[in-house]
Order: C-alpha cells, then sequence, then structure tokens
C-alpha cells in the first residue's frame, strides 16, 4: 500500500487532500468540545435567571442544577449527532472534490508521461493537448516545444546522411568511372586524366575535413583563445588570401574599414576562418567584373563586419535557410559552382563560430541578380 502511495502522484494528492480533512474535522470536534460547556451556560444564564424569578415548568424551578444538567447533557448529545452527520457529510464531499482534482491535476502529467514514451520509441511528431494557462499547461507547451526540437533535429539527421551520400557519390561515380575508363582503354592515360581524378579525390578529402570540422565546431569541441583582436588585421590576412581567386575572375575586392574602428574580443583563428567562409563565398557566387565589399561599423556594444557583393543574389525564400548544412538555392548551379571550391556546409560552420562568440550572423538579399550581404557581429573588447 505504501508503494502505491510513492509511485502514484494522484494517490499522493488524494491523500494529502484527505489528511488536511481529517486534521480539520478533528480540530473542529475538539474545538466545539472544549467551548460547548462554557457557550451553553452563557447562553443559559439568562433562562436561569428567569426561572428564579417564578417562571418555572410543572413546579420544578427551570433553573434548578438537576434540571440543567440534564438539559446540557441532552443538549450536547443532539449537537454531537448534528456534528457527526455534518462531518461524515463534510468527509463525502471533500474527498469526492479531491478525487476529482487529483484526476484534473494528474491527467496531463500521465499524457506527458504516455508522449514521453512514444517519443523514446521514435514517434517525434507526439504531441500533447495544452489547456488553460496555468503551470502543467506551461509544462505541456515546454513538452511540445521540446518534441519539436527534437523531431527537426532527427530531420536534419537525415537529411545530413542524404547529403553526404549525396556528396560522395558523385565524386566516387567520376572516380570509379575514369577508372574503368583508363583500365578499358575508353580514356587516354594522359595527365588531363589523373588530374580529373586527383581533383574528385581532393574533393571528398574537404568534404571529409569539412565535415570533421562542423562536427568540433557544433559540439564546441575546442577552445576560443579570446583576446582583444583588431579587425583590421584579420580582413588584410584574408583579403591578401582571397586575392588570388579575386584576380582570376576580374573580381573587385574593396576594403572599407574606418581607422578608429574598436578592436574586438575574438579568437583570431576563428575571426579569419568566418571571415574566409564568406569572402570565399562571396567570390564563389559573384560573376566576373563584379566587386565583393568588405566593411565594418560599431553596433551598440558590438562590431558589425559585412561582406557585400554584387552577384547572383538570393530568393528571399531562401533567406531563412542559408546556413543549414549542405542547402542548396538552386540545384542546377550548386554542382559547377562547387567544383570550385566549397562542400556546402562553409556557412554552417561560420555561424557556429560566431555563435560561440557571442555575436550573430545574418544575410540579406533583394532576389536573384541583387546581389547579398553577409553580416556578423563581434563583441567589443572593452
Amino acid at each position: 500500500m505504501t508503494d502505491y502511495f510513492r509511485r502514484h502522484l494522484g494517490a499522493k494528492l488524494l491523500l494529502s487532500y484527505l489528511a488536511i480533512i481529517v486534521v480539520g474535522v478533528v480540530v473542529l470536534i475538539a474545538a466545539s468540545q472544549f467551548v460547548l460547556p462554557a457557550s451553553f451556560n452563557q447562553h443559559m444564564g439568562g433562562m436561569m435567571g428567569i426561572s428564579n424569578n417564578g417562571m418555572g415548568m410543572g413546579g420544578q424551578g427551570f433553573g434548578e442544577p438537576a434540571t440543567m444538567a440534564q438539559l446540557y447533557v441532552d443538549f450536547r448529545d443532539s449537537f454531537n449527532e448534528a456534528l457527526t452527520y455534518a462531518a461524515l457529510a463534510a468527509m463525502l464531499v471533500a474527498a469526492a472534490l479531491s478525487l476529482f482534482f487529483s484526476r484534473s491535476v494528474v491527467a496531463p502529467v500521465r499524457a506527458m508521461s504516455l508522449a514521453t514514451q512514444r517519443i523514446a520509441d521514435g514517434r517525434y511528431d507526439e504531441r500533447v493537448q495544452v489547456k488553460g494557462a496555468d503551470e502543467l499547461a506551461q509544462l505541456a507547451m515546454r513538452f511540445n516545444q521540446m518534441a519539436e526540437k527534437l523531431n527537426q533535429v532527427e530531420s536534419m539527421r537525415r537529411r545530413l546522411i542524404g547529403d553526404v551520400s549525396h556528396e560522395l557519390r558523385t565524386p566516387l561515380t567520376a572516380i570509379k568511372g575514369s577508372m574503368e575508363g583508363l583500365m578499358d582503354g575508353v580514356l587516354p592515360a594522359t595527365n588531363e586524366t589523373y588530374q580529373q581524378i586527383h581533383a574528385e579525390a581532393d574533393r571528398i578529402n574537404r568534404l571529409v575535413d569539412d565535415l570533421q570540422e562542423l562536427s568540433r565546431v557544433e559540439a564546441r569541441a575546442y577552445q576560443l583563445d579570446i583576446r582583444p583582436l583588431d579587425i583590421s588585421s584579420c580582413v588584410k590576412t584574408v583579403t591578401k588570401r582571397l586575392a588570388p581567386q579575386a584576380e582570376s575572375k576580374r573580381i573587385t575586392l574593396d576594403v572599407e574599414l574606418a581607422p578608429d574602428l574598436p578592436r574586438i574580443l575574438a579568437d583570431e583563428d576563428r575571426a579569419v576562418q568566418v571571415l574566409t567562409n564568406l569572402v570565399g563565398n562571396a567570390l564563389q557566387y559573384t560573376p566576373e567584373g563584379g566587386v565583393v565589399t568588405v566593411s565594418a561599423m560599431r553596433a551598440k556594444d558590438n562590431l558589425q563586419i559585412s561582406i557585400r557583393d554584387t552577384g547572383i543574389g538570393i530568393p528571399p525564400e531562401h533567406l531563412d535557410h542559408i546556413f543549414d548544412r549542405f542547402y542548396r538555392v538552386d540545384a542546377s548551379r550548386s554542382r559547377s559552382r562547387q567544383a570550385g571550391g566549397g562542400s556546402g556546409i562553409g556557412l554552417t560552420i561560420a555561424r557556429a563560430l560566431v555563435e560561440a562568440h557571442g555575436g550573430h550572423i545574418w544575410v540579406e538579399s533583394e532576389g536573384e541578380g541583387q546581389g547579398s550581404a553577409f553580416a556578423f557581429t563581434l563583441p567589443i573588447a572593452k
């Protein structure tokens, strides 16, 4: 019996309600028995005086001790009988109400318990019904939010597996086809053929490296060397590194930094990595003769760094997903443009690194052919 009450919340609530009722009834009875004699004497005192003045009943004074004692006994018995019936009625009503309220409390908890079991079995679309606005309703709402997050994570996991498989299948198919052509004598054993095979193998290697980096970044399996940093030195490093890529496409790479910019608190290597990903992405999707501009400005307690380009732009419906893993704005443009560099997760890594610094990253674009602007913030050194 004790184990039953320990394991069931409804039983605990019902037991607590009944305990309160019993204590209340005991206190009521004890208090009434303690107060009853004095109260009886006080209220019957007037009648005793009247009886002494000759208003007796049947020749016997109403205020005589024997008569008063018998009257008190009869009154007490009737009072106790009425009190007993009242206490029993109160206990029955209270027990029924306690059972009703305990079930109303336990029902949503039980529903969440069953939903939790179904989620544990892999049914991430499970939800519980939210009723009211009390603490249990808030708990149910938080539970639904958790279930939605788990569902999103599971969807991302499945999509990641599919995307990785797709990304690996393409270069592997090219390598396999080239090797079969070499073995069958269809393809000539020239440097160009070997370079194509090497390029596809290098593409697989870059994808694996980026996946490892993404895993480390999202798991925070690294340490940041946070210290005051001059953003101009990071921008100079990135522009120098990517200058050959800009020159090969005849793209103008401009830098617009004010001379009095405050220093930021960041890990220099990671800040350079974020800038490299964003500027390299802008160069990749900007046609020949375009312009890529790196600028910075103060925004309250943060420094906002922006990378604007005159490239192909991003349709509005894709802006919210541009930082997702392997997300493609246009599948037709992904192969040719991805062949030149990225694995499709550079922006995802950039977002994770910026958020690890306590900053925020976003993208703006007026549509296709209107260029894009990637911006992120980093905290200013005090």
